[in-house]
């Protein structure tokens, strides 16, 4: 009998050894799987940000500024302790300050309406030349407007690709010159995002017809932007063909866009109509969009674009940038005046004039 209790005390032994090891080894997947199923359930948060960066950057107000002697000449080498900032005549702290030739963004828009046929090929040649002043850092997009606006080439420093969109650039089929419609597109859409020196250049007679954007609005946003405008008005011979020729017969013309003549969006009551009525004079409304954005106007013969060219880059080149936040603000869309002031003798200062506070 004891062998045989024996055989059945180790069948003993071996059955709960087999059962235990059973039980360890469920106990083990189960406590794998609460370990694992709880995280498939659980949303990992994300990395903490930095909320104070962000809220600044987005309230640093970006003041460009030129100076110059009274003879026009740049002054260089100005350190940031010779500037002073104000809005609303209290002085704020800048704090951001650049001096550095750092690559400028500029949107080259071409005037290809009706007026320009006859000077077209020299307008090009004139733009093709300007590409010569960027630097390769510096970056340009092209854009034409007639009865509409045309964007031929995005922002890019390929200069290839920037000479090839000059060179698409046609006059128009149908009477039209939405000026005013091109230079929101670049200031709303283009520009918006973009940092950094920023700059249009405008080639044009300064006549807008058919635009939706009305003159006033455009004014009101450009003089709150921080992108300078440069306008050109070139020689007003050119405007010889817009009142001698026929309309066209492809389309209907002006009255190409919804069956209606377009010039009555610029018609508002009041100021605004007189406004309109003012910058019938086109050399005139170009001035006044050149100051409101501290830019520069020029009137200039097709002939000295290429001059009038190296004039703008050498100006953009010696541009200085401030920056300041403006802290506890009511955001209420009030508009502030921005002025500044630079401790250095017979100088002369353009820069930004004013922002919006939202």
């Amino acid at each position: 009998m004891l062998p045989q209790n024996r055989n059945l005390n180790l069948s003993f032994l071996i059955a709960v050894a087999v059962f235990s090891l059973s039980c360890i080894n469920v106990n083990a997947q189960d406590t794998r799987t609460r370990r694992i199923e709880p995280q498939k359930d659980v949303q990992v948060p994300p990395e903490p940000q930095n909320l104070d960066v962000i809220k600044v950057d987005s309230n640093l107000v970006s003041v460009p500024v030129i100076v110059s002697d009274r003879e026009g000449r740049y002054v260089p080498n100005l350190t940031v302790q010779q500037f002073k900032l104000f809005d609303n005549s209290n002085e704020q702290k800048i704090t951001y300050f650049d001096s550095t030739e750092e690559p400028v963004n500029i949107a080259l828009l071409l005037d290809t309406s009706l007026s320009t046929e006859g000077a077209i090929d020299d307008i090009r040649k004139a733009a093709k030349s300007f590409l010569k002043e960027l630097r390769p850092q510096d970056r340009a997009m092209v854009i034409s407007f007639n009865d509409s606006v045309h964007r031929l080439c995005e922002l890019t420093n390929d200069r290839k690709t920037l000479e090839k969109a000059i060179g698409n650039a046609k006059v128009g089929e149908f009477v039209g010159t939405t000026l005013n419609d091109a230079v929101v597109e670049v200031a709303r859409k283009e520009f918006r995002t973009v940092t950094g020196r920023k700059a249009i250049i405008l080639l044009s007679d300064g006549q807008d017809f058919g635009s939706v954007v009305p003159t006033d609005e455009l004014l009101d946003e450009q003089s709150e932007s921080d992108t300078m405008v440069y306008s050109i008005y070139y020689a007003p011979e050119f405007q010889r063909n817009r009142d001698r020729r026929p309309f066209p017969r492809k389309g209907g013309g002006i009255f190409r866009r919804g069956g209606r003549f377009n010039h009555v969006a610029h018609q508002r009551p009041g100021q605004r109509g007189q406004r309109r009525i003012r910058h019938q004079d086109g050399a005139e409304f170009l001035r006044e969009l050149s100051e409101i954005t501290s830019g520069r106007f020029y009137q200039s013969e097709l002939t000295d674009l290429k001059e009038t060219f190296g004039l703008i880059a050498e100006e953009l080149r010696h541009q200085y940038r401030l920056g300041f936040y403006p802290g506890e603000i009511h955001k209420d869309g009030t508009v502030h005046q921005l002025r500044v002031k630079v401790d250095a003798a017979d100088v002369a200062v353009r820069a930004r004039q004013q922002y919006r506070a939202q």
